[in-house]
């Protein structure tokens, strides 16, 4: 606020002297003006040799020589002096009009005294008109002006400061209750939204901006406890199972089947190992960036391996007619089509189809429009419900009545497939079959644009 009423002072400062010295050029090239339409008309008397004695001149603070080249007056006004030149000879330039000043008492007027000379007469009898004005009249108006700006200048600066204090202090009202509503949500570590101005200006933007971030930071922090509530529930249930078996191996130690204790001793600590690994890469996913198009990657070879893990039925793989290319992270996609595999092994009651097939047209898939290969899993299981096949991609969503056989999956399976076909550029969907009672995985993942873009050295499994 300061600094504002200080640049205010010097702005205002700064206007005051331009418009003095305005006001001062402009009344004194009025008066010359004046001074020079009565020196013509003086001349052009004196060309025609008609100059009466005395000069005619209008107002009293006007004086009027005609004089010649030795100096001595030939025709004067009323007032003006018949002997002594206004200008002295060596000042006068008789070739051409000049402006000068001169002493108030050499001419017998008031104040300053301004001087204009124009030459005239003939060539054989060269004469000079002087005309003499005062500018006593533009002293004092100048001298008006200034009282009146040091006057008015204080009391303006004073009242255009109000004003601003005012003003400013309204503009910055909202702010301050923008800042004591942060500072209560702050201090009482809670949810809560700041005080909106009822104005349609940047503060009410700015207002419902930051409530915007206040209910996404809420709604995270909420997604994160329950992400822990989830996480710390989930590693509890295997570490239980190792501390009982121990527990129950320590007390009946001479009867304890070593053997089925170590056995579910590594189940339990395998399914430790799967748990924290799959959160450390939902945590990994979180905080990297989307890497595209790492390489080529042939889905018929991936599609063979993942159901290599099943050598046996229910896994029946179709393969396309010929090699599919698409581009992204091999193991990435590996670790897709492993979770969907394992997911529809683990609900199917007799048998999973895994199948791909070649791009037919281009299709959008968020922001691009591309052509996008297809690669489905088809079990034969109870389904998810549509109702909730949006919220299985949640981390931690496992339908215990909808998908009863569960026997171990701790629900992140799917959110990790989706999060990695994202940053493939695809994306995943889930239907019912086609065919049969159970639920069809559809993954579409970018295909390339030509059999050349998959190099000799691409990553072909």
């Amino acid at each position: 606020m300061a600094i504002g009423v200080f640049g205010l002072t010097v702005g205002l400062a700064l206007g005051g002297v331009v418009l003095l010295g305005t006001l001062g050029f402009v009344l004194q090239r009025t008066v010359d003006t004046e001074a020079f339409r009565t020196a013509d008309a003086v001349a052009l008397l004196a060309a025609e040799d008609a100059l009466p004695d005395p000069l005619p001149v209008a107002g009293g603070q006007v004086r009027v020589q005609v004089i010649d080249t030795q100096g001595r007056i030939r025709a004067a006004s009323i007032d003006a002096d018949r002997l002594v030149p206004m200008v002295r000879p060596e000042q006068l330039d008789r070739s051409g009009r000049q402006r000068l000043e001169v002493p108030a008492e050499r001419v017998g007027l008031a104040g300053p005294v301004r001087v204009v000379t124009v030459p005239a007469g003939t060539a054989a009898d060269p004469l000079t008109v002087l005309v003499a004005r005062s500018m006593a009249d533009v002293q004092h108006s100048t001298h008006v002006v200034r009282t009146i700006l040091l006057v008015a200048f204080p009391l303006l600066v004073a009242l255009l400061a109000g004003v601003a204090w005012r003003v400013v202090g309204a503009t910055l009202r909202p702010v301050e209750a923008l800042r004591r509503g942060a500072e209560e949500i702050t201090g009482r570590a809670g949810t809560g939204r700041l005080p909106v101005p009822a104005s349609a200006d940047e503060i009410h933007r700015l207002a419902v901006t930051l409530n915007g971030m206040l209910d996404r930071l809420e709604s995270a922090r909420v997604r994160q406890r329950a992400f822990v509530s989830d996480a710390a529930h989930e590693l509890r249930s295997p570490l239980t199972n190792i501390r009982t078996e121990l527990e129950v191996a320590e007390r009946l130690a001479d009867r304890t089947d070593w053997t089925a204790v170590t056995a579910n001793l590594l189940a339990d600590t395998d399914r430790l190992s799967r748990l924290v690994d799959d959160l450390l890469l939902l945590a990994r996913l979180d905080e990297a960036p989307p890497a595209r198009g790492t390489g080529p990657v042939e889905l018929g070879a991936l599609l063979t391996e993942a159901a290599a893990r099943y050598p046996s039925p229910p896994v029946r793989v179709v393969l396309p007619a010929g090699p599919l290319w698409t581009t992204g992270n091999a193991d990435e996609l590996r670790r897709v089509l492993s979770n969907l595999v394992d997911n529809a092994v683990r609900h199917a009651y007799g048998s999973v189809v895994l199948a791909a097939e070649a791009a037919s047209a281009a299709r959008s898939v968020g922001p691009d429009v591309r052509a996008y290969h297809l690669v489905t899993v088809t079990d034969d299981g109870p389904g998810i419900p549509v109702a909730d096949r949006e919220r299985v991609f949640d981390r931690f969503t496992r339908l215990d009545d909808g998908r009863a056989r569960d026997d171990g999956g701790a629900g992140l399976g799917l959110a990790i497939a989706r999060e990695l076909v994202r940053r493939a550029g695809g994306n995943i969907t889930l239907t019912d079959a086609e065919e049969q009672h159970g639920l069809r995985v559809s993954v579409r993942l970018p295909a390339l644009a030509t059999e050349e873009d998959a190099a000799p050295g691409a990553d072909a499994l």
